[in-house]
């Protein structure tokens, strides 16, 4: 989850309830009209009647912040902003208004408006905190990374414990994936509030990625302490249970989490993940099905979901996800490879190449590729590609010597006999394990496009027999021999 996103929109919602229970009070204060911030069904109905006239009528003042509120309560911003344009004269001094006024302005995206409100309240008041907060968050929603630096410099310097400065600096510091630092500003924003929530995340989500479980456990606890509601807060206690490999617990507080934010596309991810370390596949798919109905434009759970059909050998549907992930993702090399080993198992030659293409395309070093697209060459009747393919490919060598120049040139030849020879020399000497499985599939998978049909089978037999094997081809070779 994007931690800066949202506790960007908290600041906003909790910004917008403080300034308008301040602009309540001071209409208390000017003798207007008394309310809280949630007023009771008797208030309501004394505000009722005297809009229709049978308390004697209210003021100006009063139906403004009554319609405010009825506004901000129902969720509707525009309508919210459209009072201010015929606020009474009256009101339009009150600072807390204003400060409103420009946090919804910031919340809209209207950035210049809000500009120009807050460019007058600290004219009049140069010193004001929420001020130069509220111009941190502007010059942030901006995108202006040098209006924002310069507002916090003018935080800290009035206040160097502040926590919206210094949750601000922890936030930058974790984009670049410096955790210890962005940790240190948190710990300084909670010495300025320690009951402060954007701080007690920071300091809870560092404290995670450093591994502090105890920490990150103590802040996260805090959290629901503070707020009961804190989904966030339920989705990172599950992590922790991860962490632990208490997949049960996790998945309790994940469910919570999604109970509360049922919008949440990272909480259905983690629920997907608990899930099917539990071994409840079908619930791992709904959850990363309902992942993908929130947001079906981003790859992630199409690629999560693809592996869970793979896994319980549901080729055709994991095909078709990966196929969805390289389309909402096409710069995710790891789904051309896996796309290309199960349309090779499909025997979707011609779409098998095209991903080996594409992965070859991002890491040319590899020898299996260039391998993989022959033989779908060759698979497909395409056999006349094959040599100027791998003509181009055998230049990239320079050692003409080595195992992976003489099976390619193998494979450029289909021969002669002691080419053959000497390859399967040179792999029966090979140290390398990996090396050695992985040289031993393509000369099976040599001998099965030749027509060697027994002689494949028993090399085949040979790699799929082998243990802890860490390269793709091993699953073909398994294929072949089931």
């Amino acid at each position: 989850m994007n931690a800066a996103l949202v506790f960007y929109g908290e600041f906003i919602v909790r910004t917008t309830k403080k300034f308008l229970a301040l602009a309540l009070c001071a209409a208390i204060s000017a003798n207007l009209f008394a309310a809280e911030l949630s007023i009771t069904e008797d208030q309501k109905s004394e505000a009722a009647k005297e809009k229709s006239g049978q308390n004697g009528g209210q003021s100006q003042e009063t139906g403004f912040v009554l319609q405010l509120q009825n506004a901000l309560n129902s969720g509707s911003m525009d309508a919210a902003l459209a009072l201010f344009d015929n606020m009474p004269e009256s009101l339009k001094g009150n600072g807390e208004l204003q400060k409103l006024r420009a946090s919804l302005l910031i919340s809209a995206g209207r950035h210049a408006d809000a500009q120009k409100i807050i460019a007058e309240l600290e004219q009049k008041n140069s010193g004001d905190l929420e001020i130069k907060e509220m111009k941190m968050v502007l010059a942030k929603a901006s995108g202006n990374v040098a209006a924002k630096s310069a507002a916090i410099k003018e935080i800290i310097a009035l206040d160097p414990t502040n926590p919206s400065a210094n949750v601000e600096l922890g936030q930058e510091k974790v984009l670049r994936k410096k955790y210890k630092e962005a940790r240190g500003f948190y710990m300084t924003a909670l010495k300025g509030d320690q009951n402060n929530q954007d701080a007690l995340f920071g300091y809870g989500q560092t404290s995670y990625y450093m591994n502090k479980i105890d920490d990150a456990r103590k802040a996260f606890d805090k959290i629901l302490r503070l707020d009961p509601n804190s989904a966030v807060a339920y989705a990172y206690i599950g992590k922790l249970y991860a962490e632990d490999e208490n997949y049960k617990l996790a998945e309790e507080n994940i469910v919570k989490a999604i109970e509360l934010n049922p919008g949440a596309y990272d909480y259905y991810m983690d629920w997907g993940t608990y899930s099917r370390m539990r071994g409840k596949f079908k619930q791992a798919e709904e959850a990363w099905s309902k992942a993908i109905k929130i947001d079906p434009s981003y790859f992630l759970a199409y690629a999560y979901r693809a592996g869970l059909f793979d896994e319980q050998n549901m080729y055709a549907k994991a095909l078709d996800d990966y196929r969805m992930v390289i389309k909402t993702n096409p710069k995710y090399f790891y789904a051309y490879e896996a796309l290309g080993i199960l349309a090779w198992h499909e025997e979707k030659y011609e779409e098998a190449r095209a991903s080996f293409e594409k992965a070859f395309s991002y890491y040319p070093q590899s020898v299996s590729y260039p391998l993989m697209i022959a033989a779908c060459m060759y698979k497909s009747n395409r056999a006349f590609e094959v040599k100027p393919f791998l003509q181009k490919v055998m230049k990239t060598y320079s050692d003409r010597e080595s195992l992976e120049y003489l099976m390619i040139r193998l494979y450029h030849d289909l021969g002669p006999g002691n080419a053959e020879n000497l390859i399967l020399q040179k792999i029966g000497k090979e140290d390398n394990s990996n090396k050695k499985g992985k040289m031993t599939f393509y000369m099976a998978l040599y001998d099965e496009i030749k027509g060697h049909e027994e002689t494949a089978k028993k090399i085949y037999n040979e790699v799929a027999a082998l243990q802890s094997p860490m390269f793709f081809e091993f699953r073909l070779a398994e294929w072949k021999v089931k």
